[in-house]
């Protein structure tokens, strides 16, 4: 059972390997970011009348509690101009926590693990790049586990340029 942080980052408005490399680049500044995923387009997910994702997962360390983590986060997505209209609409960023080590927090606000990550292809295809054999607190199973029994058929297509 590995430990770690990891954060999905999306977006589908503007530039979006700039807003994703913005983000990163922000997040860096309050915590460690060790890892990167490649870079994935998805189409939409919920909403499907909208330009299609670029998603990215990344794990960082931080001395954060879970819920400090989420106000920088929140901020984050402000300043990089994210403006909430409705549930699943388009965002130049969003910036979720999957995973905060073992920590399994259900408060308002502030779900751990995300309960998302059994149900999406464009959250756990970048997900076992880096840590396949993560163990998700909420459910027992692995990331890779959650991905071969998924139903979500979702395209989640592995884009040929790197994060940097």
């Amino acid at each position: 059972m590995t430990d770690g942080i990891y954060l999905l980052l999306g977006t589908n408005l503007g530039d979006k390997n700039i807003n994703l490399k913005a983000a990163i680049s922000i997040i860096s500044t309050f915590s460690e970011v060790v890892n990167q995923s490649a870079i994935y387009e998805t189409a939409a997910w919920g909403k499907t009348d909208q330009p299609s994702f670029y998603n990215q997962v990344i794990e960082i360390r931080t001395d954060l509690s879970p819920e400090a983590l989420l106000a920088e986060l929140l901020k984050t997505e402000k300043s990089l101009g994210r403006v909430r209209i409705e549930k699943w609409g388009e965002r130049l960023i969003d910036i979720d926590i999957l995973y905060y080590n073992q920590t399994s927090i259900n408060q308002e606000g502030l779900i751990i693990p995300h309960p998302g990550i059994p149900d999406r292809r464009f959250t756990l295809v970048p997900l076992c790049e880096l840590a396949p054999e993560f163990v998700n607190p909420a459910n027992g199973l692995t990331n890779a586990k959650m991905l071969e029994n998924l139903h979500d058929q979702l395209s989640v297509k592995k884009l040929t340029m790197q994060p940097s």
